[in-house]
């Protein structure tokens, strides 16, 4: 038996004066991103290769960002039902994407460079080989199809 969750968002893009998206050198890809019943709206836009606001986050940083922090919340939750006290979680996440002549792309590989301090230097094997159990618990890792490479750290207080 599963359960059902439905996540909503809604995106806002209205043309600026001047722009057409007849030319597409010549629009912009800056948008507002809502999510219900959060307080904030996201501002975003394509990134830089491909004509955005390098300033604003695109699609591509928020695919990276949620696959970091859904597996921190599946290792800490892993963690947590083997005992294991975590101080703190670091990563540095980096993922490449491939563009084809044809303009369509995918993110070929995704590296997880978790640092995780705890307090027990005996549970450090255990604490390691956990990234692998929370990247089988993810959601966006099982929906991902890519490589997704966990290069771990675990340091002791």
């Amino acid at each position: 038996m599963s359960n059902k969750h439905t996540f909503k968002a809604t995106i806002n893009w209205i043309v600026n004066e001047g722009e057409s998206t007849q030319n597409p050198r010549n629009f912009s890809r800056n948008h507002n991103v809502t999510i219900a019943n959060k307080k904030a709206s996201l501002q975003v836009s394509a990134a830089k290769p491909f004509r955005g606001d390098d300033t604003l986050y695109n699609p591509e940083d928020l695919l990276l960002s949620a696959l970091a922090s859904c597996h921190m919340m599946s290792y800490l939750y892993v963690c947590s039902q083997n005992n294991i006290e975590v101080l703190s979680y670091t990563d540095n996440a980096e993922g490449d994407i491939e563009v084809e002549f044809t303009g369509s792309g995918s993110f070929k590989i995704v590296r997880l460079k978790p640092v995780v301090l705890i307090k027990d230097a005996s549970q450090k094997a255990l604490a390691l080989s956990l990234h692998q159990k929370a990247n089988s618990l993810c959601f966006i890792a099982n929906s991902c199809n890519f490589p997704i490479i966990h290069e771990a750290k675990i340091l002791v207080e």
